[in-house]
């Protein structure tokens, strides 16, 4: 038999549209900020997650990917030492000073990868025509969602830290925050960055390893050990979470969403916790007329908390359908939005949360449903 909550919701459902889309609402803003926000730092790692490598090797204790110094050749014959390695890949960031056609400048971060067919930078987003293309001297690949801002498109010359280039190529999935990626060979990057003109050294060396299985132990036996650290070597995760973390806590980006997503749950439950007063105070003589035959308040306090949870799941799956019809657009407009299933999981419990807090608020309103009532 359908319960007295659910046969209120269905037969009174226009009074309680208001709350649904409350609850909803509230989860959307909480979701989406969440999936921007990653998405954001998904941005920052682009270089680690895109690319094949188990282990990064860098300047000492680099906070973030984005951070990079350079460190000396000699490097390499400290990781070739070990047997686990099977290939070593340099890879070079840097700043860019890229003047559109017109003169205008962009900031720029200069990317000079390895063009080999199975390289391991962007392993995971370039293919072998355009690592070809990246061989033409000069030649750089940029990401096709920047053309416009770069003013540029495939075969258009432009200047880069004034030295002229040549738009080659494009990829989808290396926008950067505040700035555009540019990706060249990395004979091309060392014309160009002159912190590179006269120098072997890197900002990073990529690792591929026999048994990736292995990559903490490789780790731990190539860390340099003692007060002199040349360099230190992370596992592709690791560097990737910690890069993020460090964008999290220092960039206040992080605290700023934080504070919003909290700001629309307090919003959501004070909306909700409103409507669905509003709800019973209109159903107050339903509910008096239910004491008058008997019905103890207690029992009308679990009817309230089973519409207050009834409400919060038909707002969390229109929350769900609405955020994943964002992300496709989101796609579309080529913005980076990462929805994690933690994410939904936590949100999930949120909203409910917010239901349930906000039926507990509304249950004191059925006080007033007293039989007398009826007789007013």
């Amino acid at each position: 038999m359908i319960s007295l909550a659910r046969a209120t919701l269905i037969h009174e459902w226009r009074r309680f549209v208001p709350a649904v889309f409350a609850v909803a609402f509230s989860g959307l803003l909480v979701l989406v900020q969440i999936a921007l926000l990653v998405g954001a730092f998904a941005n920052v790692t682009v270089y680690i997650d895109q690319s094949r490598a188990d282990l990064w090797v860098g300047f000492r204790d680099t906070p973030a990917v984005d951070q990079a110094r350079n460190i000396p050749e000699r490097t390499l014959t400290s990781l070739w030492m070990h047997p686990e390695v099977v290939r070593v890949e340099a890879f070079n960031w840097g700043g860019g000073d890229f003047r559109r056609p017109d003169g205008a400048p962009v900031s720029g971060y200069l990317v000079g990868v390895d063009t080999r067919a199975d390289a391991l930078t962007f392993g995971k987003l370039l293919n072998a025509e355009q690592r070809h293309l990246l061989d033409e001297p000069d030649g750089i690949v940029i990401d096709a969602a920047d053309q416009e801002k770069l003013g540029v498109e495939v075969g258009d010359h432009a200047e880069l830290n004034g030295r002229h280039v040549k738009v080659v190529g494009t990829v989808r999935g290396i926008r950067a925050p505040g700035g555009a990626n540019i990706v060249s060979s990395l004979a091309t990057a060392r014309r160009i960055d002159p912190s590179l003109l006269h120098t072997e050294d890197v900002a990073y060396y990529l690792v591929k390893l026999r048994d990736p299985k292995r990559a903490e132990a490789v780790r731990d036996a190539l860390q340099p050990k003692g007060t002199f650290r040349p360099f230190t070597v992370w596992t592709a995760e690791e560097f990737s979470s910690q890069s993020q973390m460090y964008w999290v806590m220092e960039s206040g980006s992080g605290s700023g969403f934080a504070f919003s997503s909290l700001l629309g749950a307090v919003v959501g439950a004070v909306i909700t916790s409103q409507t669905l007063m509003a709800a019973i105070v209109a159903s107050l003589r339903e509910y008096a007329t239910l004491r008058a035959l008997g019905v103890s308040l207690g029992a009308l306090r679990r009817v309230v908390l089973e519409q207050s949870l009834w409400v919060g799941l038909i707002g969390l799956v229109i929350t769900l359908l609405t955020t994943f019809a964002l992300r496709m657009a989101a796609d579309r407009m080529a913005v980076t939005m990462l929805v994690p299933p933690v994410a939904v999981a936590g949100t999930s419990v949120l909203v409910l949360a917010i239901a349930a807090c906000s039926g507990l608020l509304a249950v004191r309103q059925l006080a007033r449903a007293e039989p007398a009532s009826l007789l007013r």
